[in-house]
């Protein structure tokens, strides 16, 4: 039997219920289809799968999935329980390791409690305001690179061009190097770590007729492989160098303490790292550019502000001077959640909104459905930056209402820089092209591992004159 073999667990079970005499609730839930469970309908769009249980259920619910048997924390209280984690029975390292543990080995997503505080503590000096510049500098010429590469025209795959375009911005200010032979390799291994979260089959089957159930898993070890190598191949130089780049911070990375980063450690944080950096800004950004292209009003108002500035690059203090762009960002983050779902598991009993649940228990949460509940944001489907004027704050309806980049002590170390990127690309943008979509054209997401768009979503690209 192979070694890395997972085999799925097929029969959904109901959590155990409360200790008599504690006052608890059990939980209630149904187990979905036999063998199949709701696999396929969760992932054929999780958030309406929540909501529908949600509705019927309840914050709190146990469902079954396709080797997983879990526990739902849906909305905003629910949400407050398990990240504010007041009794520390809430795992981020077995709960997402099920999902992605072999991929993405201690990345600072599977650490917890006080190890994940030393580590983000030690990293915390590779994202502070003096980094955010530097890195800055180093991105606006890597945007304008990958712009000038860009042929205007009709069916412009624009995710897949946004994809490579956050690759080679990474590649330049995590790894500090130009993007070159290797780019191509990096980026499948990237995506096939992302997606083999998602596989049924968890583990490789061997040679013959069957050998293609297994691929999605097999490719994500591969390509952990391949990025491992990549990474360790540099961090004697790292350590031995100076620079501005994210790797090279880490390698020298120190607390008050004069604590720092295993070699492993360092390479572990920088494969997530540059997961993080590069998958989740394409998603954002393909969903601004989506909804710019819907709504040519809020194109050409982004679009003004921009050349307002009359500069080619933004600078670190101009990224408050583009009100109405921060205003698409946002509602495209609360539209799209790059990080729709995340998984947590209970290291001893514990509750959620009066209802018990046992050690041992996946516990999954979904910003995206809480993104979507009507009673926070009235018209939730529709395309509405203006919720995040100051006259109207609807993210303000609920202190968890929009968590796009989580809460408490897991929430993203990186969003600073992400908004960073993701603005200062789509400033030259603005400045460079204006773009638009067919009449009736809506993204056809994938929605079984992180949201990409399965046509690389066709725009009509042209050239502002």
């Amino acid at each position: 039997m192979p070694e890395d073999l997972e085999l799925p667990v097929l029969r959904s079970q109901q959590p155990a219920p409360p200790p008599p005499g504690s006052e608890l609730q059990a939980i209630e839930g149904d187990p979905g289809l036999p063998l199949v469970a709701d696999t396929f309908r969760y992932f054929r769009d999780p958030a309406a799968w929540c909501l529908e249980r949600y509705h019927r259920y309840g914050p709190v619910s146990w469902f079954g999935l396709i080797g997983l048997t879990g526990v739902t924390a849906l909305g905003p209280d629910a949400w407050d329980v398990v990240q504010r984690n007041k009794d520390r029975a809430f795992a981020t390292g077995p709960g997402w390791g099920k999902v992605i543990g072999p991929f993405f080995t201690r990345g600072l997503l599977l650490l917890d409690f006080d190890e994940h505080l030393f580590h983000k503590r030690v990293m915390q000096e590779a994202f502070g305001r003096p980094r955010l510049i530097n890195y800055l500098d180093e991105m606006n010429p890597a945007i304008a690179t990958a712009l000038a590469g860009w042929r205007p025209g009709q069916d412009f795959p624009a995710s897949r061009r946004l994809k490579q375009l956050t690759l080679d911005v990474a590649t330049r200010v995590f790894m500090g190097e130009e993007s070159g032979p290797e780019a191509d390799e990096l980026n499948n291994a990237f995506t096939d770590c992302v997606y083999a979260g998602s596989s049924l089959v968890r583990f490789r089957l061997p040679g013959g007729r069957y050998r293609l159930l297994g691929t999605r898993w097999a490719r994500g070890l591969d390509g952990r492989k391949v990025l491992e190598r990549y990474m360790y191949d540099r961090v004697a130089a790292k350590r031995a160098a100076t620079g501005n780049d994210l790797f090279t911070v880490l390698a020298h990375a120190r607390t008050e303490n004069g604590d720092e980063f295993s070699d492993a450690d360092v390479v572990n944080h920088m494969i997530f790292l540059m997961l993080a950096a590069h998958d989740t800004a394409t998603i954002t950004m393909t969903t601004m550019l989506y909804h710019l292209a819907k709504s040519p009003e809020w194109q050409q108002r982004c679009r003004a502000e921009s050349l307002a500035l009359d500069k080619p690059f933004v600078e670190f203090d101009d990224l408050d001077k583009l009100p109405a762009l921060d205003m698409v960002m946002r509602e495209a983050l609360r539209m799209v959640a790059p990080i729709p779902h995340m998984m947590r598991y209970t290291v001893k009993d514990t509750e959620i909104l009066g209802r018990f649940v046992p050690k041992n228990t996946y516990v999954l949460i979904n910003p995206q459905m809480s993104h979507q509940l009507p009673e926070l944001w009235p018209e939730p489907e529709r395309f509405d930056p203006e919720r995040f004027s100051e006259g109207r704050r609807e993210d303000k309806a609920h202190k968890n209402a929009w968590v796009p980049f989580g809460s408490g002590a897991h929430k993203c170390i990186g969003m600073y820089f992400a908004g960073m990127e993701i603005k200062a690309t789509l400033h030259q943008m603005l400045r460079r092209f204006e773009w638009s979509v067919e009449p009736g054209y809506e993204v056809p997401w994938d929605r079984w591992s992180l949201p990409m768009a399965k046509d690389g979503m066709p725009i009509h690209l042209r050239e502002l004159p």
